[in-house]
């Protein structure tokens, strides 16, 4: 098989691969690392199912190539959790009931994970815009809102937690 070899970082951990040059970041993640959190849903970067970061930027896995990832850092939903202890938000997710069939959660996670990150206590709006991208069918949305905003206070508490020691 001719193609282009891939160095680079997945949740951390150096991975290295060969793929077509045309072959997608998600089919990559999905056939050749076993990382089948990102889904596929719509193939066009329109319903956030395949979210990832790439530098920590969110993107749409669907729409970046595998050889682009080159040297790079890619998070999937797969490095959320540390070991058993579920991230917040995967915790606030189950708790406030925001997920239902499941082909949208892995999106939804790493979406919001990105927004925590540059805005750890964002408002309703911020939150609605930040998940704009993503498309759920079976939940509607408030759930999924409220969930973001449960765990964006359960990381400050955390922070705060951390800072007293």
């Amino acid at each position: 098989m001719s193609g282009v070899h891939v160095s680079t970082t997945v949740n951390g951990d150096a991975v290295e691969f060969v793929c077509p040059g045309s072959e997608s970041l998600l089919d990559v993640l999905r056939n050749r690392l076993g990382l089948t959190g990102a889904k596929e849903g719509c193939g066009t970067g329109d319903c956030g199912a395949c979210s990832v970061t790439v530098d920590g930027e969110l993107v749409c896995s669907c729409l970046v190539l595998g050889a682009e990832v080159e040297g790079r850092a890619v998070t999937t939903v797969e490095g959320l959790a540390d070991g058993e202890n579920l991230h917040p938000l995967q915790r606030q997710f189950l708790d406030n009931a925001a997920l239902q069939c499941g082909i949208c959660t892995p999106g939804f996670l790493v979406a919001a994970k990105a927004l925590l990150d540059r805005n750890p206590n964002p408002n309703e709006e911020e939150i609605r815009y930040a998940l704009a991208g993503n498309l759920c069918r079976c939940t509607g949305y408030d759930k999924i809102v409220r969930a973001v905003g449960a765990a964006a206070k359960d990381l400050s508490r955390e922070a705060r937690r951390r800072k007293k020691k």
